[in-house]
């Protein structure tokens, strides 16, 4: 069985009509929140990652004029719970034993805290000393339509090949960076996002019943809340780093290609207006194949040789967009197999679309929050 099949197995057919809007366990917060930021982590497994940011928080509270907490939200088996037990008892972090869902884990984690901003991060990332205060400040400086603020999560360089062939995918790391280059975005990653309270309820939280354990959740909070007339900040100095694991080997970037597009679907559903064409590969080549299955007998097969042909060319027309500055020899091979390896992509979409009986969107892509959903950042004037 392949990495793509293996990922493919793991997801169930799930009805994706329901609206996200009221997730089954709505997070309650307390009638009066206290004055501080409480920091959601959700984790599984990857108990040496959530050490180290646990470690990364420490300076990160100390600097903090307002007090912090910081739970951790676990669905590990017993030997990694017990070691994340350990670990929040030595850094002085509240463990909570939660479900698989992300969505949900951070929705709980909420509940579980007392402070009226909140900080949401991951256990394979690390938080800069300055990001609570900073982002603290932001938040208590800003008006009563300022959600929250975001800032860009950046990972770490791999020396590997293959890290080098996926650090040219936008589709796995370029939303990671928009904060870089706006003032207001329509939705930030959790990696690396603050909310306030009263805002993340009134919205009611994260979604819990998305087909995927993770994905798409923190998109379809930014959106929400943006729709809701509430507004995103970005913050291009409140760096988080993520390890490298989320694009060092082909089973991750498999698993989270595979968790996007599914999620893609997911989010076509629960936001139909932001559907669009998109020439999904997959789609492309099953229906040039199935012309050509029908017309092979006149065609003594050759029409079958369509195939190869159309797969090449769609690879081919993704190419330079994964290119960058470089037009080398080395950089078109790794974005040739940059372009091809987003395939599984695209493969998960169509197997999704197939479950849920809807060839409507075979060709149907979600219309993420595009330039004229964002304020950029303002050129400097000249002197």
């Amino acid at each position: 069985m392949s990495v793509y099949q293996r990922c493919i197995a793991l997801v169930e057919p799930r009805d994706m009509s329901r609206s996200p809007q009221t997730p089954r366990s709505q997070p309650t917060a307390p009638r009066v929140a206290e004055r501080g930021v409480s920091v959601v982590i959700p984790v599984k497994d990857r108990v040496t990652e959530m050490r180290r940011q646990l470690g990364s928080l420490q300076s990160a509270i100390r600097n903090c004029p307002e007090p912090v907490e910081v739970v951790v939200v676990d669905d590990s088996g017993p030997a990694a719970a017990a070691a994340h037990r350990a670990a929040c008892a030595e850094y002085g972090a509240r463990y909570v034993r939660g479900p698989r869902h992300v969505g949900a884990k951070r929705n709980l984690g909420v509940q579980h805290s007392r402070y009226d901003l909140l900080l949401f991060t991951d256990s394979d990332c690390r938080v800069p000393a300055d990001l609570i205060t900073r982002y603290a400040a932001r938040l208590r400086d800003s008006g009563e339509e300022v959600a929250g603020v975001t800032g860009p999560v950046l990972v770490e360089p791999g020396s590997s090949a293959f890290f080098r062939v996926m650090s040219r995918s936008y589709l796995l790391l370029g939303d990671l960076t928009r904060p870089l280059h706006h003032e207001r975005v329509s939705w930030g990653a959790t990696a690396n996002t603050a909310v306030k309270r009263s805002a993340f309820t009134t919205v009611g939280g994260f979604p819990e019943d998305s087909p995927m354990p993770l994905g798409g959740e923190d998109l379809h909070l930014g959106l929400v809340l943006t729709d809701a007339g509430y507004v995103l900040l970005a913050d291009p100095d409140g760096v988080v780093t993520h390890d490298t694991s989320v694009a060092d080997t082909l089973a991750a970037v498999a698993y989270r290609f595979t968790t996007y597009g599914r999620s893609e679907q997911w989010l076509c559903v629960v936001h139909p207006h932001r559907r669009r064409f998109v020439l999904n590969t997959v789609s492309t080549l099953t229906l040039t194949a199935a012309v050509g299955l029908l017309t092979a007998r006149r065609t003594g097969g050759r029409s079958l040789l369509a195939v190869p042909a159309v797969a090449a060319a769609l690879v081919a027309a993704k190419t330079p967009g994964r290119l960058g500055g470089d037009r080398g020899p080395r950089a078109v091979a790794e974005s040739v197999a940059c372009a091809a390896i987003e395939t599984l992509f695209d493969g998960a979409a169509f197997v999704t679309a197939l479950r849920m009986r809807r060839p409507d969107l075979l060709f149907t892509g979600f219309r993420a929050p595009d330039e004229a959903d964002y304020q950029p950042v303002a050129e400097p004037v000249a002197a």
